[in-house]
């Protein structure tokens, strides 16, 4: 009885309380601040090896007329050093071919006038300074009129990416024997305001338009003045400066005009290239284009 009293008596069980207070960390922590926003960004961009600066260079090409001078003012000094030798050891001032002095008086001498002269020579031979120049002639925007819109905005989309990023300033497409687009600077003609209008015909039966439909490939004119086919151009302006004639698959020509001698660089030929392609893939479908019709001008 005692027995089984004890066990079916209850017997309270009170858990020690224990304490939840949190103790602060002991592990710092640090905020780094900047007050240039970009600073973070440029610590993760490119961790690779920077450009070094050629020092020597930077100062040759900031200094081209005293770097020209230098072998003057070098071979003047050794000449003068020369004589200032002879006079100060009294030797004399006849030169003796059995003294050593002499013999070596006499090739430095000749060094001395050697760059005296390298001297004149980088002076008097410099490079040609390339600059823009402006075209002469008469602003003109001609289109064919019966061309549809979707061929229009073909040429006017390549007219405008052309003079925007490249040196053209003038643009002549011919196409299926007839000239379907004359647009930027022509050549001016004797009546004032007016401009020479292109002869397609005339055009296609020259050396020029025959040696490129021949090859069919691009055919890049660096400096106009100095190609002896530039007569059969005489719709550009007199003083253009390049010319790149871009052929149109079999049908035509693309005759884009430039105001820097070469102007138009690598990757400016393979884009034009490129829009060759894509204007002629445009036009292929309206080979029955009409004579030109003047429009209003730009």
């Amino acid at each position: 009885m005692e027995a089984g009293s004890i066990l079916n008596s209850v017997i309270p069980w009170k858990p020690p309380k224990r304490s939840l207070s949190l103790k602060p960390s002991y592990f710092p922590r640090f905020v780094r601040a900047s007050s240039n926003p970009q600073s973070q960004e440029q610590k993760r961009g490119y961790r690779g090896p920077k450009p070094t600066k050629d020092w020597v260079a930077d100062w040759v090409r900031n200094n081209d007329d005293t770097v020209r001078s230098l072998p003057i003012y070098v071979g003047g000094a050794s000449l003068l050093a020369v004589l200032f030798n002879r006079t100060v050891s009294g030797i004399a001032p006849v030169a003796d071919a059995s003294s050593s002095q002499s013999r070596a008086d006499l090739l430095t001498l000749s060094l001395a006038v050697t760059n005296i002269l390298t001297g004149l020579v980088w002076l008097s031979i410099r490079p040609k300074s390339i600059s823009v120049v402006n075209p002469k002639g008469v602003e003109c925007q001609n289109i064919c009129s019966r061309l549809p819109d979707l061929a229009v905005s073909e040429l006017l989309w390549a007219w405008e990416s052309l003079s925007t990023v490249t040196c053209c300033r003038s643009l002549v497409v011919i196409y299926d024997s007839n000239c379907i687009l004359q647009i930027g600077m022509a050549a001016e003609s004797g009546n004032d305001d007016e401009y020479v209008t292109v002869d397609a015909t005339k055009l296609m039966q020259g050396s020029v338009y025959q040696g490129v439909m021949r090859s069919g490939s691009q055919s890049y004119l660096a400096n106009l003045l100095l190609y002896p086919g530039r007569s059969e151009l005489s719709f550009l302006p007199s003083n253009t400066q390049a010319v790149i004639l871009q052929p149109l698959g079999d049908k035509g020509i693309v005759i884009i005009g430039g105001d820097t001698i070469r102007g138009f660089t690598t990757s400016d030929q393979a884009w034009i290239a490129f829009i060759g392609e894509k204007l002629d893939a445009a036009l292929s479908k309206y080979a029955n284009a009409v004579p030109l019709v003047v429009q209003d001008g730009i």
